[in-house]
C-alpha cells in the first residue's frame, strides 16, 4: 500500500492560529537536527534562537522570543512530509523528527477508568489474549465500568480497595489507578524518540500488543507545561501481562516512542484548559483491510494533568533539561481482529494515526523493533552536531 500524508492530516484544524515548533533534519555537511517553526503551510529554520528544543522551551519569554525570530524558510511542510514518507529517517536526505530532543520523556500509567480495567485484564491473564474476553466480564460485573468517578486517593477509593481485597481481586494497577501515588516511569531516554511519518516498533517476539494514544505534556524545567503534543506509547500487552517487572520491556524497545507531530506552545489561544477537554481519536488501518475506530476525551482522565506532573517533577525530582510526560492511554482498543474473543493485536503494516483537533495527526506505520533503523544519534552526537556548525555558545 502507498504511503500518503497530507498537511491537512498533520496540523491542527487552526493551523493559522497556532504556535508551532518542531524539528527536523537537514542533510549536508553543516546539517543535522534543527530547530523549526510552523507558518503557512512551510517550515521555517529558528536555529539563532536556541541550538536544542529543550533550551527554546526553558526560555521566560517563550511566546515573544518566537514570534520575532530570525527564521531561514526551509520550504512546505508537504514536500518535508514527502521525503519522510520516501526515505525515512536517512541522514542522507531530509526528514521530519521527533519535536522533542533532551527531555526525558516519561508517562503516566493507569490514568483513565478503560485502560485501568484492561491492566487488570492483562494481569489477571498472564499476557495470554485468548483469556481476556472472559476475565473482563468478571472484572466489570465485581468493580463496574464508571471508575472514572473515583478520585484516586479518597476515601471513597479506600473503600473499594478494601472490597476488592475481600474478593481477591485488587492489583497493582487499581493500586495506581485509584490509590494516592500515581504511576510515572520513563518510556524513553533522551533523542530516541520518532516522529510523524516513519515506522515505529515491536519486540519481534510479541503476539498481543496495542498502540496507546495520548496527550504528552510539554514540561519546563520549572515544572510549567509550556504545550502538548500527541504520542503512541507502543505497547506489549503479552509481555506486561505476564509481569510488571517485565514493563521496560514492553514500553521501551527501539522506536516504541512516537511524539509530535508538532509541539503546540502554550497561548492565549491554547492552554491547559484545552488540553482538559482535547478529544483523541485512533484509528488503525491494516494491509488486511481490518479497520479500527475509536476516540475518547481527556475529560475522562481520573487525575488532572498538572497534577500528573507534580506526580513527576517537583522537589522529589528535577528534569534540568526539562520533561515530555504521556499522561496515558485513553483508548484500549479491544476489537476482535483473528478469530472471536481473541481482541486487538497488531499486524505489520498497520498504519496509526493518533489526532486531534488542536493538534494535529501523528501517523505511524507498525514494523517490528529490529527490523527497523537502529537508534545511533544520541545525546553525544548531537552535542558534536551542534558544535561542528557552531551552534553552542
Amino acid at each position: 500500500m502507498t504511503r500518503q500524508l497530507t498537511d491537512a492530516q498533520t496540523l491542527p484544524a487552526d493551523a493559522s492560529h497556532a504556535a508551532l515548533v518542531g524539528r527536523v533534519w537537514v542533510p549536508g555537511p553543516k546539517g543535522g537536527p534543527t530547530l523549526v517553526v510552523v507558518r503557512d503551510g512551510a517550515l521555517h529554520d529558528i536555529s539563532a534562537l536556541a541550538p536544542t528544543m529543550a533550551t527554546l522551551l526553558a526560555r521566560d519569554d517563550l511566546t515573544q522570543a518566537l514570534s520575532s525570530a530570525p527564521n531561514k524558510p526551509l520550504g512546505p511542510l508537504a514536500d518535508w512530509l514527502a521525503s519522510t514518507l520516501t526515505h525515512g529517517p536517512d541522514l542522507h536526505h531530509r526528514h521530519l523528527l521527533a519535536p522533542n530532543d533532551l527531555q526525558v520523556v516519561k508517562a503516566a500509567g493507569v490514568t483513565f477508568a478503560d485502560s485501568m480495567v484492561e491492566r487488570v485484564i492483562e494481569e489477571q491473564t498472564r499476557g495470554d489474549p485468548s483469556r481476556a474476553e472472559a476475565v473482563r466480564g468478571q472484572v466489570v460485573a465485581l468493580v463496574g465500568d464508571d471508575l472514572a468517578r473515583i478520585r484516586p486517593g479518597s476515601a471513597e477509593a479506600e473503600k473499594l480497595k478494601g472490597l476488592l481485597i475481600e474478593q481477591k481481586l485488587w492489583s497493582q494497577y487499581l493500586e495506581v489507578g485509584i490509590g494516592p501515588y500515581a504511576e510515572i516511569f520513563t518510556k524513553a531516554p533522551p533523542m530516541a524518540s520518532l516522529g510523524t511519518g516513519v515506522d515505529v516498533g515491536l519486540h519481534a517476539e510479541s503476539s498481543w500488543n496495542n498502540p496507546e494514544p495520548e496527550v504528552v505534556l510539554v514540561v519546563s524545567p520549572r515544572g510549567q507545561v509550556v504545550g502538548a503534543a500527541l504520542g503512541n506509547d507502543v505497547n506489549l500487552r503479552d509481555f506486561e501481562g505476564r509481569s510488571a517487572l517485565l514493563l521496560g520491556k514492553a514500553k521501551d524497545n527501539n522506536g516504541s516512542c512516537a511524539i509530535g507531530p508538532f509541539i503546540r506552545l502554550f497561548d492565549d489561544r491554547f492552554g491547559i484548559h484545552d488540553v482538559r477537554n482535547t478529544v483523541v481519536g485512533l484509528n488503525v488501518t491494516g494491509d488486511d483491510g481490518f479497520v479500527l475506530d475509536g476516540s475518547s476525551s481527556m475529560a475522562r482522565i481520573s487525575r488532572d494533568p498538572l497534577d500528573l506532573v507534580t506526580h513527576a517533577m517537583g522537589p522529589h525530582h528535577q528534569y534540568p533539561d526539562g520533561m515530555m510526560l504521556f499522561c496515558g492511554t485513553m483508548f484500549a482498543p479491544i476489537k476482535d481482529r483473528d478469530a472471536p474473543g481473541a481482541g486487538f493485536t497488531h499486524h505489520l503494516g498497520d498504519r496509526v494515526t493518533i489526532s486531534a483537533d488542536r493538534l494535529g495527526g501523528l501517523v505511524n506505520w507498525v514494523n517490528h523493533s529490529d527490523r527497523i533503523p537502529p537508534w545511533q544519534f544520541g545525546v553525544g552526537a548531537l552535542m558534536r552536531n551542534l558544535a561542528g556548525r557552531g551552534l553552542l555558545g
